[in-house]
């Protein structure tokens, strides 16, 4: 259940916040956006993954090559202009305000600063700063020296896919290991030096919302990549095909809302069941690393395509799309209570939207998890749509307008995503018989709900159309992911907007008057 009171917040991923470099990070600008959230009486900021992202997977937060580090372009060059070791000046980057975020050109400008820094620091800090750094290595070695070595091997051959490394490096013969980790010690070195600026940045940030009132709702897919640190530091808790290495299935999803040929994830399946009849032991090991990992860093964690864990679709690895799976079955209730008996209470989200069945209900209930209720796909004409407003039956769930797969609600409402009798119908439910500010519109039948939270995108505040949505799922378009705030879009005046809103309807303590 959540632990939380009637409330709540925005979705704005780190990479969408108006840094003036081209790219959002965890410096200046977040602060400036949690200041915000806290005008507004917005107690929730809710983000996207932050793993490294890469330009074969189209810097999607959601195909990272690890579940575990930090997106180094993430990490703020002005914090670390601010360190007595970093000789960069704020002056000396090149200031960038566009609607898009340009990756390429970012990665340019801003990782050769990043290699610059680690020389100045191993030459520079003082000896406390050394040993931060000693003790952030040795406290995350778990995940961190997998991690290191394999974006140091990436690099040297020049492709993630580990499956095409030499046989003794891709299986992780011991004496391999030793071998390239003394071969590749200085770039070993870089990438954990960058995953250490990177927690610290994000640590400091987290305090600094906390300070403040506002609580930090992450994200992470269930599956992970092949080419990624996790799938070739844990085989054994993943299905390979043992002739070539590479997976003999896929995940995805069949055909839905989104897309009629269903979506092709590509990412590898979990050995979930082991021959006794039990979860596999490495597998659960595994989950309660990462869950434990990623609830230090958030302060509430959505799981995204949560139906996974009851049942999930298994493509033929050489299928071209999603429509020739199966549905196998998951980990089911004793996942839940194997992460309970290790971690406690968890406070964790489902994602659970897509083709959802009793079933699928059932576990969400039993793990005690809420769940998601999207007012975009509440308007099919039948007034028993679970996700219209007045059949919550349980409060504790959490209403969105939409999320970042979603169109932006004005971009769904005057689009051609629905036809003038469910426009009409949209109207009639929320009682308006005007066009204007129909965003305002949605956000206020969101907060005037029953569930428990409410998350509006930043582009519905702002009443963006649909040329400035997050994503387009099942689509190789190029802007996807890449959505970025200019300047001070986000005023005081819409927070304050928000804030009345919230007062109205019983998600912040003060009166409505106030």
């Amino acid at each position: 259940m959540l632990n939380l009171e009637r409330s709540s917040g925005l979705l704005l991923h780190i990479t969408s916040l108006p840094g003036p470099f081209g790219i959002g990070t965890l410096g200046p600008e977040a602060r400036r956006f949690c200041d915000l959230l806290a005008l507004g009486g917005q107690r929730c900021w809710q983000i996207l993954p932050f793993g490294p992202v890469t330009p074969y997977m189209g810097y999607s937060p959601y195909a990272s090559p690890s579940t575990f580090a930090g997106n180094d372009l993430l990490i703020s060059l002005e914090l670390l202009a601010g360190c007595h070791w970093c000789p960069i000046t704020p002056a000396a980057l090149t200031r960038i305000d566009e609607d898009f975020v340009d990756f390429d050109a970012v990665c340019r400008i801003k990782r050769p600063l990043l290699e610059q820094s680690e020389t100045y620091f191993f030459a520079a800090a003082c000896d406390d700063e050394l040993l931060k750094y000693e003790h952030f290595v040795q406290e995350h070695a778990g995940w961190l020296d997998d991690y290191a070595l394999f974006s140091a091997l990436a690099e040297f051959f020049d492709t993630s896919s580990w499956a095409s490394w030499p046989q003794p490096i891709a299986q992780r013969s011991a004496q391999a290991l030793e071998e390239w980790q003394r071969r590749l010690a200085p770039r070993v070195r870089y990438h954990r030096f960058i995953q250490y600026l990177f927690f610290t940045q994000w640590q400091s940030l987290k305090r600094y919302c906390n300070e403040r009132g506002v609580l930090l709702v992450g994200d992470i897919p269930i599956y992970v990549t092949f080419e990624s640190a996790d799938a070739w530091a844990n085989p054994g808790i993943f299905e390979h095909d043992p002739s070539t290495g590479e997976p003999a299935r896929v995940a995805g999803v069949p055909p839905d809302y989104f897309s009629e040929t269903g979506q092709r994830w590509g990412n590898p399946l979990y050995c979930w069941h082991a021959q006794d009849g039990g979860l596999h032991p490495d597998t659960l090991a595994w989950w309660v690393a990462r869950i434990r990992h990623h609830s230090a860093m958030v302060d509430m964690l959505r799981i995204d395509h949560f139906r996974g864990f009851d049942s999930y679709w298994a493509i033929p690895a050489q299928a071209q799309t999603a429509v020739d799976g199966t549905w196998e079955k998951g980990p089911g209730p004793a996942f839940f209570e194997h992460l309970k008996s290790e971690l406690g209470n968890l406070n964790l989200i489902a994602e659970d939207l897509g083709i959802i069945t009793p079933a699928v209900e059932e576990l969400r209930a039993q793990a005690g998890l809420p769940g998601m209720k999207v007012l975009q796909f509440a308007f099919d004409g039948d007034s028993s749509n679970s996700f219209l407003p007045h059949t919550y039956c349980d409060t504790d769930c959490i209403v969105y307008t939409g999320t970042h797969d979603n169109n932006t609600t004005n971009g769904w409402f005057y689009g051609g995503e629905i036809d003038d009798a469910t426009r009409a119908y949209v109207m009639d439910y929320i009682g308006t018989a005007g066009f204007s500010d129909f965003h305002w519109n949605m956000i206020r039948l969101a907060m005037q709900s029953t569930a428990r939270l409410a998350i509006i995108p930043a582009q519905d505040v702002l009443g963006y159309g649909e040329e400035l949505r997050m994503n387009r799922p099942g689509t190789l378009d190029g802007r996807n992911w890449s959505w970025k705030l200019r300047g001070n879009a986000l005023t005081p005046d819409h927070m304050q907007r928000l804030r009345r809103l919230g007062c109205l309807y019983g998600r912040i303590p003060e009166s409505p008057a106030a």
